[in-house]
């Protein structure tokens, strides 16, 4: 059933190789074996996935590797249809609108400002998704972003900055920084209104 609401069984086969395997590389005469059809409609059906943008290539070692994109608008859906694995929404704070992850990033010590993006903003096509300023201690950093990226069913992009590197790289409009606070974007933390006091500086500088 499955197979006539997609329109191939090869391009089946092969949602469920990548959507089972997010960040594994697969090269075309290995998925071939694996997925057990013609090699020929292999490549017929990565050209097909690639222009759409449900998976990247790269090269190495001589050969064409392929693999899911897991900043594919839909994947997280697709994830679901094909491996029935679903997002596992995290308990958001009481009274707050903010995302159910909210928490995580709130009780990380030492943290400044967080501002989310990329995926997990809709509208934002930043390459980056959290942009986090602080001394954050970096065992527990990457504990919450496992727990955010389990509740969101992908791996993120992020990005630490110190507090006095990120206010240098305000001041001077660094590309990185400029990129993501004039796109979709969300501050999903502000501790002493960090961004009021970078943006007062700045002007102050001028």
């Amino acid at each position: 059933m499955i197979d006539a609401l997609f329109g191939s069984k090869t391009r089946v086969k092969l949602l469920h190789l990548f959507l089972s395997n997010p960040g594994k590389s697969f090269y075309v005469r290995e998925i071939t074996r694996l997925i057990d059809e013609q090699i020929n409609s292999v490549r017929r059906e990565l050209a097909n996935m690639l222009e759409v943008g449900v998976i990247t290539s790269d090269s190495a070692d001589n050969k064409l590797y392929y693999q899911v994109n897991q900043r594919y608008e839909h994947y997280v859906a697709l994830k679901a249809v094909f491996t029935g694995e679903t997002s596992r929404a995290l308990e958001a704070p009481e009274g707050t609108d903010t995302k159910s992850w909210y928490k995580l990033l709130a009780d990380l010590p030492s943290i400044y400002l967080a501002v989310a993006a990329g995926v997990l903003v809709k509208g934002s096509h930043a390459s980056i998704d959290l942009l986090l300023v602080g001394d954050i201690p970096q065992a527990k950093l990457k504990a919450a972003i496992k727990k955010i990226e389990a509740a969101e069913g992908r791996e993120l992009n992020y990005s630490v900055l110190s507090y006095d590197e990120f206010y240098y790289r305000f001041s001077i409009r660094d590309k990185f920084i400029t990129e993501i606070l004039n796109g979709k974007h969300t501050v999903v933390i502000d501790v002493d209104n960090a961004l009021k006091v970078a943006e007062k500086k700045e002007k102050a500088d001028v």
